[in-house]
């Protein structure tokens, strides 16, 4: 690690030296976060001027006044503020989304929206439903963060051209494309911080003649040191060695638009207790998961009008997930087999009346090889779960002048494993005003719930873990209502963004850490299931060159269990957010701040230990986290250095009975904080503009 500090430190320099001997950059290259924009100008006695150059700072975080969602979309600009390693850490500057760990053991992560976990998000790519089922629990890292182009995030009801799935909302990740004007002809970044973590990334793109261009995409990264700061014996997080390449190819003609492309994946983590020699003569309590990905994927769009924008699109995707992990004594291999194709026609009849209708197909085949006892002397068992989805959905939209705007979906699907459902949603948009927007969501989804696949982490642990058979569709309602508004004030724009959401379980799989002290239970909801979810937020650029953004959220998630109706453990009940960026007036320097706080909650219901204590505390206090990065750019190049959880807080002894992990007392889900403590990050990043022919 002191190596690489020094070699960033003196390519820095090198850098610092070029940039003097160098005139000032005339405009903003692709790296920098400050846009050049070009425009022709009339004067008013007529007289022509030849051109101007308007800077201005690009927005990272933008919510879309155009779209009829509720919807946002974080940029290149916005996830360069941050040490945005993967998609899991593109979240810290986001008020909306969080990202907590799922288990103190592995180091699986999983996002909330709306107070509700990561699962009622639909996960696209390049909108295709994608790391589904057992890609689930670590799907988050599986993305790295120099791949994304931008990341859009909705909240609510979706369209139903992406499917019945979506109950809280959507995260939809788009990655650089050759057919993107922006896109480098060489990009890299390189990545080190005091947790002994290093990544490299590269990326090429290339723009042939008639049309073709490719985009070839590199990631490494090798977790290089073990630690245990809080003595337990065990690794405060996972060893993860990932090597992934993506390669995709595009063909742009008068009518069509065509690509194709490749992904793969290989990574191994390891975990477990970090003493070679255990007290008691017991084996040394390990766990070791080893993951190979493969994806495939072919798009093609041709316009048939374009003064009605009538198109019909094609989408076909196969994905192979294989993994084998062992907890422990405890078993878990899978073979995971995905397809996915949808055809789309969509068509503006006129200026205010569109339609959009299509059909899909999704399957999904679960061979698993699993062993949930700690007990090496019992066999492996074998299950396969199958579900074959064809489907199609027609949407109609209706414009008055932008003004008001209405949408109304149904989508209609068949099931192999529960037959026939409709999947109806609905959107409106008024706006009143310039600076006014008014939205409302309703719809349903529909979701199948694979609980040993999307919750194998945690068998890490002595829990028992319980699946009732038979498993109904889970199914929920949701409806939103979000007013956004763009105020002028001491001339510049104030926005302020209110919203509220209710998503109400009709059917749902509980996940029970409630019901028995030592046994995670999954079993279908008998009761009520909900969560409400309020949200406001403002934004304000100060001065030249500094914004800054404040949110608060409250949520009450409540679900229950074995009739008894609770609020849902592990969970915050509210999360306040401040962000403050500063970019001086050249675009050579940018210093970017978080503050976060995240309210408390309640534990899952402790018992009572044979010393006659309880197990851990019945709820757990609020924390605040803060994280900074200084960024210095060139015409080039740009480094940065940084810090995450500044504050240094960590959730204290998240294993429990760590010191028998062999014993029923063992467990490694009572996660509600971060793992680790303060940690320092250094990268460089390069970029070299293109030139196609």
């Amino acid at each position: 690690m002191k190596k690489l500090v020094q070699l960033l430190l003196l390519v820095s320099a090198a850098c610092e030296l070029s940039a003097q001997m160098l005139p000032p950059p005339v405009q903003a290259t692709a790296v920098q976060p400050a846009d050049t924009l070009q425009r022709d100008t009339v004067n008013r006695e007529g007289g022509q001027l030849e051109q101007v150059s308007v800077r201005a700072r690009k927005m990272g975080t933008m919510k879309m006044r155009s779209s009829l969602l509720n919807e946002e979309v974080i940029n290149q600009t916005e996830l360069l503020r941050a040490a945005c390693c993967n998609l899991g850490e593109s979240f810290t500057t986001n008020p909306s989304v969080d990202v907590n760990y799922s288990d103190a053991a592995t180091g699986a992560k999983q996002i909330k929206l709306l107070g509700l976990s990561g699962t009622y998000v639909q996960l696209l790519t390049e909108n295709i439903p994608n790391y589904r089922g057992a890609a689930a629990p670590y799907a988050l890292g599986y993305i790295p963060g120099t791949w994304m182009q931008s990341i859009q995030v909705s909240k609510g009801a979706a369209s139903v051209k992406n499917g019945y799935e979506a109950m809280t909302g959507q995260i939809n990740v788009e990655f650089k494309k050759p057919q993107q004007l922006e896109a480098d002809l060489v990009s890299a970044n390189l990545f080190g911080n005091t947790a002994g973590r290093i990544e490299a990334n590269a990326d090429a793109t290339i723009g042939f003649r008639q049309g073709w261009g490719t985009t070839l995409l590199l990631h490494y990264e090798n977790d290089t040191q073990t630690h245990d700061a809080d003595g337990d014996g065990f690794l405060d997080m996972p060893r993860v060695e990932q090597y992934h390449l993506g390669n995709r190819w595009t063909h742009t003609g008068g009518r069509t638009l065509t690509q194709f492309g490749v992904k793969a994946l290989h990574e191994t983590r390891s975990s477990g207790q970090t003493a070679h020699i255990v007290p008691g003569g017991n084996d040394r309590y390990t766990i070791g998961i080893r993951t190979n990905r493969a994806e495939l994927f072919a798009k093609h769009a041709y316009l048939f009008n374009k003064e009605h924008n009538t198109n019909l699109g094609v989408i076909v995707q196969g994905t192979l997930h294989r993994q084998e992990a062992s907890y422990g004594r405890r078993r878990y291999h899978v073979d995971q087999r995905t397809a996915y194709a949808s055809l789309m026609l969509e068509s503006e009849l006129d200026t205010q009346h569109s339609l959009s209708v299509g059909a899909s197909f999704h399957y999904d085949h679960l061979g698993q090889d699993y062993r949930l006892e700690a007990d090496a002397s019992q066999p492996l068992q074998r299950d396969v779960e199958k579900e074959a989805v064809p489907g199609a959905y027609v949407q109609y939209t209706y414009n008055l002048n932008d003004r008001l705007v209405v949408m109304g979906g149904l989508r209609a699907d068949y099931s192999n494993r529960y037959g026939f459902f409709v999947t109806p949603r609905a959107h409106l948009k008024y706006t009143p005003g310039e600076s006014f927007y008014l939205r409302l969501s309703a719809g349903k989804g529909y979701r199948t719930a694979y609980p040993l696949a999307e919750h194998h982490n945690l068998l890490a642990g002595s829990r028992r873990m319980q699946i009732e058979a038979d498993l109904q569709q889970e199914q929920a309602w949701n409806y939103g209502a979000s007013a956004s508004a763009y105020l002028p004030l001491g001339g510049k724009t104030l926005q302020l963004n209110v919203e509220y959401y209710y998503t109400d379980f009709h059917r749902q799989v509980v996940v029970d850490m409630e019901s028995e002290a030592h046994a995670i239970l999954f079993y279908n909801l008998e009761g009520r299931s909900y969560s409400h979810s309020f949200q406001a937020e403002a934004s304000y650029p100060f001065f030249r060159g500094f914004t800054l953004t404040a949110a608060y959220r409250l949520t009450d998630a409540q679900t229950t269990y074995h009739g008894k109706r609770m609020q849902k453990p592990l969970t915050s009940r509210y999360k306040g957010l401040l962000t403050a960026s500063y970019q001086t007036p050249l675009g050579l320097w940018q210093a970017d701040a978080t503050l976060q706080l995240n309210g408390g909650g309640r534990m899952p219901t402790p018992y009572q230990t044979a010393q006659g204590i309880l197990s851990w505390q019945p709820s757990f206090g609020a924390y605040g986290q803060l994280s900074a990065q200084l960024t210095r750019y060139f015409r080039n190049w740009s480094v940065y250095l940084g810090g995450e959880n500044l504050t240094g807080f960590r959730q204290r002894d998240p294993l429990i009975g760590a010191n028998n992990p062999w014993g029923e007392t063992f467990d490694a889900t009572m996660v509600w904080g971060p793992l680790q403590g303060a940690r320092a990050y250094i990268g460089i990043r390069f970029n070299l503009p293109r030139h196609d022919p």
